[in-house]
């Protein structure tokens, strides 16, 4: 037998087997999607990461998160979050095609330098939830795939309530009511504008930045966020 026929052979037999594993994994992302449309996430990739990274450098692995429901949680939270992350977040489907353009050519204008996004909140609850963090082209695809699905099966409100509990807020923080203890010594209820603010300042990279120790930037990026949720005034669901 040939090398061809022996690969046309291997091919034959194997493609069934990719046939039930494709078959799985979109019913099994379907089914998963719509469980968590109305059940708490419980962990989330980007965790367990952590708590790995923690035990492999002999640091105690903790996970402070609380989950809170929108209505335990200030309306200004979603308002900053918006404001500062995705401000079409309510028109959109997912993505936000306009800023992904302006992305990509200041991205080729700058060549190898600094790589600006243009992540809706909706890819970025897609990436949290279901998939790990990284740039390749197959998670990037992925990530267009999570990121239908949800918007399909979840509410917008449903959307920023999960982004608003699991997202990473501070070391071995997750979530916006952990946040709210952990820096105003509050309840994520009770949190104001300028409070929410803070929060949504730290989330491009919330293991450097934190609202205890504003830096000249952070500050800056305050005030533009506060002006933005001026301008927005309030969120419609």
């Amino acid at each position: 037998m040939s090398f061809k026929d022996t690969l046309n052979k291997s091919a034959r037999t194997a493609w069934p087997c990719i046939k039930k594993g494709l078959a799985v994994f979109f019913i099994g992302s379907i089914l998963s999607v719509i469980v968590f449309r109305f059940v708490p996430i419980p962990v989330t990739p980007l965790m367990l990461i952590r708590v790995c990274e923690k035990w492999v450098d002999g640091k105690p692995a903790r996970l402070v998160k609380d989950w809170e429901s929108m209505d335990h949680l200030s309306p200004n939270l979603p308002l900053a979050v918006i404001a500062s992350e995705d401000q079409k977040f309510t028109e959109h489907w997912g993505f936000d095609v306009a800023a992904i353009v302006k992305a990509y050519k200041s991205n080729q204008r700058k060549r190898k330098k600094t790589i600006h996004g243009a992540s809706t909140i909706s890819q970025q609850v897609a990436k949290n939830v279901f998939l790990w963090p990284g740039r390749s082209y197959i998670r990037k695809g992925l990530e267009v795939y999570f990121t239908f699905l949800i918007e399909v099966f979840w509410s917008k409100e449903r959307i920023i309530e999960v982004y608003l509990n699991v997202a990473e807020l501070g070391d071995d923080t997750y979530g916006a009511e952990a946040a709210s203890r952990k820096y105003f010594k509050c309840s994520a209820a009770k949190l104001n504008k300028d409070q929410a603010a803070w929060l949504a300042c730290i989330l491009p990279n919330p293991r450097k930045y934190s609202p205890l120790r504003p830096t000249a930037y952070l500050q800056q990026r305050h005030a533009w966020i506060v002006r933005n949720m001026n301008n927005l005034g309030k969120v419609e669901w």
